[in-house]
């Protein structure tokens, strides 16, 4: 049986904060509140949805798409090189 606290989970505007795919928390809550945003295929819209080890991102990045899934969760947002040992792109 797992224990309920060794699962990790942040809210997604957080982790897209630490993950240096927005420059603050209150961007990143905007980019979730567009829509435009998905995790494991459903639509967020919302920034206080909750992201665990495993899910699989999507969201618009520039021009292009891009799909990452989520490796291990960030205590800090950190430096670039750290920001992407916590994920991994598929796209």
């Amino acid at each position: 049986m797992v224990d309920i606290q060794e699962i990790e989970i942040i809210r997604i505007d957080k982790l897209l904060y630490y993950l240096r795919f927005a420059k603050s928390r209150s961007i990143s809550q905007k980019i979730c509140e567009t829509g435009h945003v998905r995790m494991d295929g459903k639509r967020i819209i919302s920034g206080h949805e909750k992201v665990q080890i495993g899910s699989t991102i999507t969201m618009p990045r520039g021009d292009a798409i891009l799909i990452f899934i989520v490796d291990n969760i960030p205590k800090r947002r950190g430096s670039a090189t750290e920001a992407q040992s916590h994920y991994h792109i598929i796209n």
